[in-house]
């Protein structure tokens, strides 16, 4: 799922990050397993980074961007393969609550996505983790929404997630955690030059439960 858009079934994620002070670079990939839809690059491939600008103890600025890179997208049924998103981040803490607006505009498919998150933590420390709590609702419009139409092809509309996640810390090096989320698309629709609009049928409500292992050092 990504932002409401149903791209794929079962998916293996690997990613590989460095930071360096306050710069982070990375590559975000994936591997559709099952339920693969036609048309959508079996891999993905994104690399990203971004920098983080403290003002003050619970206040930061941070500037990003991302490379998404679909190598084996169809391109005469629409789908590119390569956009660049540049992003926008503020994060601000009060209350133990985290709240993150972002700012992307994608300058291939040509429109802004604005995103808000809202994070909490519950610690658990009898069992030695925590909850972690996540709520994200966006909203985007494009106008560049398929690869050489002509017309263009413009597509908007919302998405919203809810997901609750626990961290295991099994050594210093090494998590793995466990989580779950609900995540919908709403309002979501296209449209071909002056012709009416339909419903973007991608954008759907599905639940997505996650196991991920990292290993820092």
């Amino acid at each position: 799922m990504f932002r409401g858009q149903r791209l794929g079934g079962l998916s293996f994620q690997p990613i590989v990050e460095a930071t360096y002070g306050n710069l982070g670079l990375g590559v975000w990939s994936n591997f559709p397993i099952n339920d693969k839809v036609p048309g959508v690059s079996d891999p993905e491939i994104d690399p990203y980074g971004y920098y983080t600008i403290n003002i003050s103890d619970s206040l930061s600025i941070v500037p990003g961007f991302t490379l998404y890179t679909y190598t084996n997208a169809d391109t005469h049924n629409g789908f590119y393969r390569s956009t660049f998103e540049p992003s926008i981040a503020l994060n601000y803490t009060v209350g133990g609550v985290k709240l993150t607006p972002k700012l992307y505009y994608d300058f291939t498919l040509e429109g802004p996505t604005l995103e808000l998150t809202a994070f909490y933590a519950v610690p658990l420390k009898e069992i030695g983790t925590e909850l972690d709590f996540t709520g994200i609702y966006g909203t985007y419009i494009v106008d560049e929404f398929a690869k050489d139409s002509i017309p263009s092809t413009k597509a908007w509309g919302d998405y919203w997630s809810i997901g609750v996640a626990a961290p295991f810390q099994l050594n210093k090096e090494s998590k793995l955690t466990v989580g779950f989320a609900y995540t919908k698309g709403d309002s979501a629709y296209v449209k071909v030059g002056s012709t009416p609009k339909f419903s973007n049928t991608s954008a759907v409500g599905r639940g997505v439960v996650s196991v991920s292992y990292s290993y820092s050092f």
